[in-house]
């Protein structure tokens, strides 16, 4: 597993690391199967682990609690996030600061992460949604300094919302934020464009999400994917993104070498950006572990793909169903 630096924080992690939203609400059973997937992940050199109060209400920063004491010989990093105080996604500008993140309510999410995961201090706490309207409110950005002083929290970071990689520019510009975590995929390149070269310029580590583009630059996802009932991408792909999606995706299965499957090109394109510190797709089967750590071992796309793969650009803007 190769490792990068996250940005001014120096830790040097995996560049492929774990989001465990996927985890968030299976029972018993299920959790079997999440914890032997983590293992095997951190096995394999992950040491990058991204959950949230809001996957299963703790849930999966309970799972990662019980990783954490599995294997206390191995330097595993934390990262949660913060719900919104009104428990909407995403953010809005009409939303108050008051709304989404007074200074109790950052307070009292941050102990009950620290407590689900068993844990004095994590290493990066994040706001689950963002809007920039509150940049330059001070005071979310001296309920960080106190965390941080107190040493409940190492590092603070931004989760952007979807589609808005500049909606958070300003909050960077603060000093207060250490990392963000935005969308950034084959698809969603738009983050190249201004936040990517400010993070570069203040050096704060970036986690990019959605690798996959929740499922469709894997290629399993068709125009005719009907997904079980609950299932939450049953929400996001509405036929007027499902199809899209899938016709765009379609374009893409000629381009893929042989031997490589979608998602691996989609991974390696992702790690060709060394602005990036580290990657979180969902593993939540011990195969998808085993397929997406092997991408990291140094070996980048040809460059005439990588030049084909940035023609395939897709700027979208914010709906109902982006959440």
């Amino acid at each position: 597993m190769k490792k990068r630096i996250f940005g001014r924080t120096n830790w040097e992690v995996s560049e492929i690391g774990y989001g465990m939203w996927g985890m968030g609400g299976w029972k018993e059973s299920d959790d079997l199967l999440s914890a032997q997937s983590l293992d095997l992940a951190v096995e394999h050199g992950v040491t990058f682990f991204d959950t949230a109060w809001g996957y299963g209400e703790g849930h999966s920063e309970r799972l990662l609690g019980e990783l954490l004491k599995r294997h206390p010989q191995n330097k595993l990093y934390t990262a949660s996030k913060i719900p919104p105080r009104n428990f909407k996604w995403p953010a809005k500008s009409s939303y108050p600061l008051d709304e989404s993140y007074p200074s109790e309510h950052i307070l009292e999410y941050t102990h009950k992460t620290l407590k689900n995961l068993r844990l004095e201090q994590i290493d990066l706490m994040q706001f689950h949604t963002w809007d920039d309207s509150w940049a330059e409110r001070e005071e979310w950005q001296r309920t960080v300094e106190d965390l941080k002083a107190s040493g409940k929290i190492a590092a603070m970071g931004i989760s952007m919302n979807r589609w808005e990689p500049e909606n958070g520019i300003t909050a960077l510009k603060t000093g207060c934020i250490d990392a963000v975590q935005v969308i950034y995929n084959i698809f969603d390149q738009a983050p190249e464009d201004v936040l990517f070269p400010l993070c570069e310029e203040l050096n704060i580590g970036v986690i990019a999400r959605v690798p996959f583009d929740e499922g469709t630059l894997t290629g399993n996802i068709t125009k005719d994917t009907v997904f079980p009932k609950g299932d939450w991408r049953g929400s996001y792909f509405v036929p007027e993104n499902l199809i899209p999606s899938a016709e765009k995706a379609d374009l893409l299965r000629p381009l893929v070498p042989e031997g490589m499957t979608m998602a691996e090109m989609a991974l390696r394109f992702i790690l060709m950006n060394k602005t990036v510190s580290t990657t979180i797709p969902g593993m939540r089967k011990a195969r998808n572990v085993r397929a997406n750590v092997q991408t990291s071992d140094g070996k980048a796309l040809p460059q005439s793909l990588f030049e084909e793969l940035r023609n395939h650009r897709w700027d979208r803007e914010p709906t109902s169903w982006s959440q």
